[in-house]
């Protein structure tokens, strides 16, 4: 496992309003790789895994806590972003290149949780990446898996009940 030193910085409170276009500058909202809000601490930790030249995945744990109800308001900005903006089309790609989100009710954990399905096409490739989004008070635990193949979500809600229980113990 390594330890993340640094991460992306969120999209504090600028919120995109309703008249700005679903474009790839949304991509990271979308993605919950970047959430609205600015948390009071956050902390990360990544693990990868390469079964072959094809197969090689990543899973992504991040913690933030938020001095206020910004969790509650990131979880609801995403589902709004998500609601909005379920495709983006790649600009200067391939006709057909382009990103689909979807948000599903998480496993009930917490007292909020949502998943949210992320698939890239590019020409006839498809690579997804998956998110577990779960509040808890004023924290979100973020458990992502990226790079998979359509359906290999299959470890996700185990990953984030195990982040869970950690977070629960431990505080981290």
């Amino acid at each position: 496992m390594e330890i993340a030193t640094v991460m992306p910085a969120d999209a504090g409170d600028q919120r995109p309003g309703v008249d700005v276009p679903c474009s790839d500058s949304m991509i990271p909202l979308l993605s919950a790789t970047r959430l609205t809000g600015t948390p009071s601490a956050m902390a990360a930790a990544t693990l990868s895994y390469d079964a072959g030249p094809d197969d090689f995945w990543v899973g992504n744990e991040f913690l933030r806590t938020y001095a206020d109800d910004g969790a509650r308001r990131a979880m609801t900005d995403l589902r709004t972003f998500i609601g909005r903006c379920p495709t983006v089309a790649l600009s200067g790609q391939r006709a057909g290149d382009s990103y689909r989100f979807a948000v599903a009710p998480g496993p009930r954990l917490g007292d909020d949780s949502m998943h949210v399905s992320c698939s890239m096409t590019s020409g006839s490739d498809t690579l997804e990446g998956d998110s577990i989004l779960v509040r808890i008070g004023t924290t979100l635990v973020v458990v992502q898996e990226q790079g998979n193949k359509p359906g290999g979500d299959k470890y996700l809600t185990q990953l984030a009940e195990a982040a869970l229980r950690r977070y629960q113990t431990t505080g981290s």
